[in-house]
């Protein structure tokens, strides 16, 4: 059990630091991140919130990935909902300040992709599944036989250009963090001596088989002892 525990702190650790990421690169105002510029597009065009938004798309992605036959773990429906939810925490309630002067708010998106490198490793390091987003690079990756690189830059480039017509902002900071989030989340691999891959994935599908085993398990103990 204290091991479980630590697992969902360390969890929700991951998923609360990578919400503060996202917000600092937010209110950097240098430019939006690229999944960002389509949630802030969507934010504006339906009045909701980027938190909102976030969420909505990564149900869809959930669904489009489950149709594509890539496994889903706790850690996914946990990254899909609760870092949206962070994002509203924080952005609402002015929690992370905001600056005038370039240099700070230039210091602001690398510390922001920084803590967005640390939260990956937290998160990815428990086992618990990818983020949606990442599930759907894979599966895409998978379906067409294209590099990891293609795919990726083929989402984030569709993901700006839509969300760039639907309001949300683009600026220098959306190539600076498309082209730099990879090596900020290398260091912090680096400096945790993270190898990911050597993390085994607990996905929802064997907790389910298990709790059926569990289920059936005394019957049938039941059932031997009767003969």
């Amino acid at each position: 059990m204290k091991g479980k525990g630590l697992t969902i702190i360390k969890l929700f650790a991951g998923l609360f630091l990578y919400a503060a990421g996202i917000v600092m690169t937010i209110n950097a105002n240098i430019g939006l991140a690229p999944w960002d510029v389509f949630h802030q597009g969507l934010s504006k065009t339906f009045g909701i919130t980027i938190g909102q938004a976030s969420i909505g798309i990564g149900i869809i992605i959930i669904i489009i990935n489950s149709l594509f036959k890539e496994k889903v773990g706790w850690g996914s429906l946990s990254n899909m909902l609760f870092i949206g939810v962070f994002v509203d925490i924080l952005m609402l309630n002015h929690i992370i300040p905001e600056f005038e002067n370039l240099v700070l708010r230039a210091l602001m998106m690398f510390s922001g992709m920084f803590v967005i490198g640390v939260a990956t490793y937290l998160y990815i390091s428990v086992g618990l599944g990818a983020g949606p987003r990442d599930g759907l690079m894979v599966a895409l990756t998978k379906r067409t036989g294209k590099s990891v690189r293609l795919v990726r830059n083929t989402i984030e480039t569709v993901v700006v250009i839509i969300g760039y017509f639907l309001g949300g902002t683009v600026g220098v900071g959306t190539l600076v963090i498309a082209l730099t989030i990879g090596v900020f989340v290398q260091l912090a691999f680096q400096l945790f001596k993270f190898d990911v891959k050597k993390v085994e994935h607990r996905f929802i599908d064997e907790d389910i088989k298990l709790l059926k085993k569990m289920l059936t398990q005394p019957k049938r103990d039941v059932g031997a002892g009767g003969k």
